[in-house]
């Protein structure tokens, strides 16, 4: 078994290589070994294209064009996650292990997904494939947490995220824009836009802070933005119509399209609208949101108690007065220093 997590170990990080590249498909990595040797790797590198067992089996064809055939019939092949049994996009990656009679499947967790869940397994067993299961799989659900999610809950993974003070302030009362954390932290937080599939914010926080929402201090695609501005009454000459990333606006008012900028109407603001805007943005394949602010937007989620993970940089600065910034009652899970801040993450129990 140890052997096992070695190996299941890469395919982990492999995956992890396709953040912010594959979704709305889950992250998987790959890997054949041939006595005790990886002999070939991949991982699931962008939407729409070849799954990660496709790229390890070709790398072994690539690099053993003579023997690649009886290798892969005495190989191992890991899997980060259950090969799936239909035909998407690509097709199917259990008849391909099946086709180059890999003999043998170490698999970290199954497929939640409605067209593979248990599928992929199944066939390969039916195949005569020997399967073992479970390997690092806590490590594996953690790792395709957004995915998880949307499939089970079917409404994006949420993250918050703030900053606040050492005595726990988050904004000047005067509304003016100071900020709190430092460069490390700010590069962090670019970093996380470009992982995730969307950012949203508050009409308050496109009014006082006009960010541009994007990831200009970190290599990255830009998530999509989400503004609600109930009564768009947001001016045309902020950040966020400069028409450079598409944009989503909640609204009561319209529903139209104005270039990459979509106007969505919404139908109660007043209730449940934590809950509408998840599943409106789960229409829009979007698997995971970064909520960045302001308080009342937090808060909104918050209260509903629809979040799934929260990051908050905590200075080492004192402001002495100023708004509040949101609470979370429970312990942190993890506390990571960078520079004069403090990162608490935050896991929803």
């Amino acid at each position: 078994m140890q052997e096992h997590e070695l190996y299941m170990k890469r395919c982990l990080d492999l995956a992890a290589l396709g953040a912010g590249k594959v979704s709305p498909n889950p992250m998987v990595g790959c890997v054949i070994v041939h006595n005790n040797q990886i002999i070939g790797e991949g991982w699931h590198q962008e939407y729409g294209k070849a799954h990660a067992e496709v790229n390890a089996i070709n790398k072994v064809l690539e690099s053993y064009p003579e023997e690649a055939c009886t290798l892969l019939k005495n190989s191992t092949i890991y899997v980060s996650l259950e090969p799936c049994a239909h035909k998407g996009k690509t097709p199917p990656c259990a008849d391909l292990i099946i086709q180059h009679a890999i003999p043998n499947a170490v698999i970290a967790c199954r497929d939640p997904f409605n067209a593979v869940n248990g599928r992929g397994i199944e066939r390969l067993k039916d195949a005569g494939v020997s399967i073992v299961e479970g390997v690092l799989e806590k490590e594996a659900l953690h790792l395709n947490r957004r995915f998880f999610t949307r499939v089970k809950k079917e409404r994006p993974y949420i993250i918050l995220k703030w900053a606040e003070t050492a005595d726990g302030f988050f904004a000047q009362e005067n509304q003016k824009q100071q900020w709190i954390s430092g460069k490390q932290a700010k590069q962090l937080v670019h970093r996380w836009r470009g992982e995730e599939d969307a950012i949203l914010i508050g009409k308050n926080t496109a009014l006082i802070d006009n960010p541009q929402l994007n990831t200009r201090l970190w290599p990255g695609k830009n998530p999509k933005r989400v503004v609600l501005d109930r009564n768009l009454e947001l001016p045309k000459n902020l950040n966020i119509f400069d028409n450079s990333i598409e944009t989503i606006i909640l609204n009561e008012r319209e529903t139209k399209i104005e270039g990459p900028t979509k106007y969505i109407a919404l139908e109660n603001f007043d209730f449940y609208l934590a809950e509408s805007i998840c599943y409106q943005l789960f229409l829009f394949d979007i698997q995971s949101v970064i909520i960045e602010g302001g308080a009342k937007t937090l808060n909104l989620f918050l209260e509903a108690g629809i979040w799934d993970e929260a990051r908050i940089f905590v200075s080492d600065s004192k402001w002495g007065q100023g708004l509040y910034a949101p609470t979370i009652k429970q312990s942190a899970d993890e506390k990571i220093a960078l520079g004069n801040d403090v990162l608490s993450i935050y896991y929803h129990l």
